[in-house]
């Protein structure tokens, strides 16, 4: 049920005061404006004004509107008052029962091993390892464990199958003629854009607009309208406003400005007491050992560890997902993400509520490839615990969505029937070429959008897309990055016969240009 817009508005008002009390930045506004009372500029009788006044020049004013501008874009657009809760987590009933099913074979799955292996979920350890763990933090990576026992709890393509199952029960495909058509791999029908729609919201990446990441737009010289760009950059990281950051990164960052301007959407200020939490997490890491904690390292090891970008971060990498399968504070994104963390109970008390804690603490069990979602990080953020909170920031705004199921616009579901759609509507032949040989677009392409690409781009490329997925706080490019990745090698595509070859026609994408694809495949594509 939709709301009408003004109780809408009440009610997103009423939750942001409530989410905004808590926090620190509260606190601290109260300080200042005790602070401000002994200033002379400000008199009794104009009282509430002068301290409104004196917050604004302070800067304090700006740090309250990135804070707010911050929840509006991470929480969902509040439900009727009446709706039960786990609307706001999910509307249609079929997805969050898929979803729980999903969830129930992932614990299976590392219930198993922890049978299989004997090791318990989570154990103290002894106080000589915690030494030897606390003298080896900066340089995890040197250590060799036997890790042979242990495997991903699952991987993409996994979950490909998951979703590839996937039926609404109260509707049958014959009935609406538009979705009947639909020859992709996903089943249900979820109202995804068309061209004309994708054009209009992604309107910034026209052709005749100035963009980084293009070397040779007709329209403006690039290197003038680089220069130009890094003025206004800088202007807009003086003025540290999230609001105008988040509309002028939708033309791509200037590297040198990149870090701080993510950091200003993102409203990640790094404060002493950020630091202080990224320590207590890590002292936490230092003193239990949680059975995650072998599948991080696995995962690290199988992907970033061989990667040639980002094998120099190993370290970093352990750091950030380690600390992140401690922080309980991640725990509040599942109030707007259709999974529910995995619950364990103390031993022989299983069932009874009062014993129950969440495994891992933060409620994620991380899968295959789950460590390149902070890799690219590490190029921009070289300080722990700031890289820390870009990346938890990064996870509860969008990689969440990516591995579960749901029908928000960009979760993987939408991302699927918005990159079959793309293809079959405008490259039918190629699609259907694909299909007839076994070769489901689909199946090449899942993995790349699971990971936002990471791994599959050069780092360069892939940063300007992220600066659009920050820009548009959407990730639907990821899915129309897939299909202009197919819509770019479609000549050779067409003479495949297999998948195995389709596949090796799209096996790297280390020489893609990322803007000029988008561009052409949106602009330069007749509808």
């Amino acid at each position: 049920a939709m709301l009408d817009p003004d109780s809408g508005l009440s009610l997103t008002i009423a939750r942001i005061v409530q989410r905004l009390k808590g926090s620190s930045l509260h606190s601290q506004l109260e300080r200042q404006a005790r602070v401000s009372l002994h200033k002379p500029e400000i008199k009794l009788e104009s009282l509430k004004q002068d301290i409104k006044e004196f917050l604004k020049t302070s800067g304090w004013e700006k740090k309250l509107q990135n804070a707010v501008y911050s929840e509006l874009n991470v929480f969902p657009s509040p439900c009727h008052p009446a709706a039960p809760p786990e609307h706001m987590k999910e509307p249609l009933a079929y997805m969050r029962k898929a979803q729980g099913s999903w969830e129930k074979r992932i614990l299976k799955s590392l219930n198993s091993m922890c049978t299989e292996l004997s090791i318990p979920l989570a154990q103290k350890r002894p106080v000589s390892e915690q030494k030897e763990l606390l003298n080896k933090w900066n340089e995890m990576g040197t250590d060799e464990p036997d890790l042979s026992l242990f495997r991903p709890v699952y991987a993409p393509k996994d979950f490909l199958e998951v979703l590839m199952n996937l039926r609404n029960p109260n509707y049958d495909s014959g009935e609406q003629p538009s979705f009947r058509n639909h020859l992709g791999l996903i089943q249900v029908p979820l109202k995804v854009k068309d061209i004309p729609e994708l054009k209009e919201d992604f309107s910034e990446l026209g052709l005749n607009i100035g963009q980084l990441g293009i070397d040779d737009s007709a329209q403006v010289p690039p290197e003038f309208f680089e220069n130009e760009h890094v003025r206004i950059g800088q202007k807009v990281l003086a003025e540290q406003d999230s609001a105008a950051a988040q509309q002028y990164v939708r033309q791509g960052c200037p590297t040198a400005l990149r870090a701080d301007l993510w950091a200003l959407i993102l409203n990640i200020s790094n404060q002493p007491e950020d630091i202080l939490y990224y320590e207590q997490l890590k002292s936490n890491v230092i003193q239990h050992d949680l059975l995650v904690d072998s599948l991080i390292y696995k995962d690290v090891k199988l992907t970033a560890s061989n990667d040639d970008y980002y094998f120099v971060f190993e370290d970093y990498l352990y750091q950030v997902l380690l600390c992140f399968s401690r922080d309980t504070s991640v725990l509040e994104h599942f109030a707007y993400s259709s999974a529910t963390p995995p619950k364990s109970y103390i031993r022989g008390k299983v069932g009874m509520e009062e014993y129950a804690v969440f495994y891992p603490p933060n409620g994620v069990i991380p899968f295959h490839g789950f460590s390149m979602y902070v890799a690219p990080l590490c190029f921009l953020y070289h300080e722990p615990s700031k890289l820390y909170q870009i990346f938890r920031e990064m996870y509860v705004r969008f990689f969440f969505r990516l591995h579960s199921i749901s029908s928000h616009p960009s979760g993987i579901v939408s991302l699927c029937l918005l990159f079959e759609t793309l293809l079959q509507t405008h490259l039918p032949q190629l699609f259907y070429h694909l299909r007839e040989i076994g070769a489901q677009p689909l199946r090449i392409s899942f993995k790349w959008m699971v990971r936002a690409f990471s791994g599959y781009l050069a780092t360069d490329q892939l940063l300007l897309l992220w600066d659009r997925i920050l820009g548009y706080n959407s990730l639907e490019i990821l899915a129309v990055l897939a299909a202009a990745v197919f819509a770019f090698r479609a000549v050779n595509l067409m003479e495949v016969t297999s998948l195995a070859a389709a596949e090796a026609v799209l096996a790297d994408l280390s020489t893609l240009k990322v803007m000029p694809l988008l561009q052409i495949f949106l602009f330069a594509t007749v509808t």
